[in-house]
């Protein structure tokens, strides 16, 4: 069911000894729970088994979802030899040794399936290691990763893989999971519905740490049913799963911001609850709110920027807890500001159109001109100044001699930027008119 499910080479315990999880460990395949998806006929593992053409795979998924009895059910399933390494307690002499017994095996006639759990930790060099065993076939590597492969793992490693991603198990499957463990048991857990769906979530998708919280509460002595709050004063509920260096930190800032910008004031609330439930540093999340205000608002309420930036300010007068209203203020109110990116990719188009023209020189007549010398050469020479034409608008070039005038800021439909809408085609319409249409 989860990872631990770890195979021991001792004689087991006396059936009563044995931890809960370990009695529950699924004996075939169709036994784990959560993971119908790729274990199905139709799912990549399931495809494998059924061709016969297992090949090296990554399992890539949080905590107790089962990589490890997985890859267990894999080796017993295509006649493999199981050997399991963690990366966190494996050096470079104990990697020599596992190929060398797996190249004995494979003369032998038994090939072998080399489950790596934490294989993000093993350094480049290590990780090359592995090559040459995957391209002779004396090994199939099953690598087990919390960390988004392609972020900490080799390329070469990744190409002659595939990456199988394993999901969280959902609130039924964790039903499913106690369950299973109060026939094991013998006995239904003293919980009212709400006290269960309590427990359900503190396990908060994993199925190691349901068990863990089963094995607990039926260890309790008592003669009553438990209900919810009674449940909470006797546990407590798991930190929810937050890396502020890894993935989840940009997973959940990016459901953050486009929350925001899908003017959905609720689900922003949510995600920046839980980046702070996490841990996350409010200050960068100060930070990051400004920047959705630049880039997804900008001129379609001017008055956006600065409430973010007030609310910034706030936070760093006030502090924790009290701050962190002010940024929450400062999320629902962009999140129902209107949107406009239009300043954002006028922006972009500007920079590129910069880099691709080189160096040409503005046009003479906007030039500046302090020196005698510059004005003889036509430095500002017939420059208009604006304030003394009609309308305030000259309407000059003032873009390189022969560079296509561009058009890239298009103010939306939408909040104050109708207003600047009405301008852009007034003073396109002007320009026409001073250079004679």
């Amino acid at each position: 069911m989860a990872d631990l499910f770890d195979e021991t080479p001792a004689p087991p315990p006396p059936q009563g000894n044995r931890p809960l999880a370990d009695r529950l460990r699924p004996r075939t395949l169709a036994d784990v729970i959560g993971q119908e998806r790729i274990l199905s006929a139709d799912g990549p593992l399931g495809a494998m088994l059924a061709a016969h053409s297992l090949s090296s795979i990554i399992l890539w998924g949080p905590p107790g979802v089962g990589k490890t009895t997985i890859a267990r059910l894999l080796a017993h399933e295509t006649d493999l030899a199981f050997v399991q390494i963690s990366a966190i307690f494996t050096g470079v002499p104990d990697l020599r040794k596992v190929f060398e017994q797996a190249r004995v095996r494979r003369q032998n006639g038994q090939g072998t399936l080399l489950f790596v759990d934490e294989i993000h930790r093993f350094n480049k060099a290590q990780q090359d290691s592995f090559l040459p065993h995957m391209e002779d076939g004396t090994i199939l590597l099953v690598g087990a990763t919390t960390e988004n492969p392609s972020f900490e793992l080799n390329p070469a490693v990744m190409s002659r893989s595939q990456v199988i991603v394993l999901e969280r198990l959902a609130l039924k499957d964790l039903e499913r999971l106690a369950q299973r463990a109060e026939q094991e048991m013998g006995r239904a857990l003293p919980l009212d519905g709400p006290a269960r769906e309590s427990l359900m979530e503190m396990a908060d998708g994993d199925g190691r740490a349901l068990l863990n919280l089963i094995e607990q509460v039926s260890a309790w002595k008592l003669d009553r049913i438990l209900d919810r709050t009674a449940l909470s004063e006797r546990l407590m509920r798991r930190a929810a799963k937050y890396d502020k260096a890894g993935e989840e930190h940009y997973n959940l800032m990016s459901a953050l911001h486009k929350s925001v910008r899908g003017s959905d004031p609720d689900a922003a609330l949510y995600w920046y609850a839980r980046m702070l439930e996490g841990g996350e540093d409010p200050r960068y999340l100060a930070r990051r709110i400004v920047r959705m205000a630049v880039e997804d608002i900008s001129l379609a309420d001017p008055t956006a920027m600065g409430i973010c930036l007030e609310a910034w300010q706030t936070y760093e007068r006030l502090g924790s807890p009290e701050g962190e209203l002010a940024l929450a203020g400062a999320v629902v109110y962009i999140a129902l500001a209107p949107k406009s990116n239009a300043v954002y990719t006028a922006y972009k188009a500007a920079r590129a159109a910069a880099r691709e023209s080189g160096s040409q020189p503005p046009p003479l007549h906007i030039r500046n001109a302090p020196t005698r010398m510059m004005k003889d050469m036509g430095y500002g020479a017939d420059y208009a100044y604006d304030h003394d034409q009609q309308d305030g608008f000259s309407g000059q070039n003032y873009f390189p001699e022969g560079m296509k005038r561009p058009v890239w800021y298009a103010p939306e439909e939408r909040g104050y930027e109708r207003e600047l809408k009405k301008r852009v085609e007034y003073f396109a319409k002007l320009r026409i008119k001073r250079n004679g249409g």
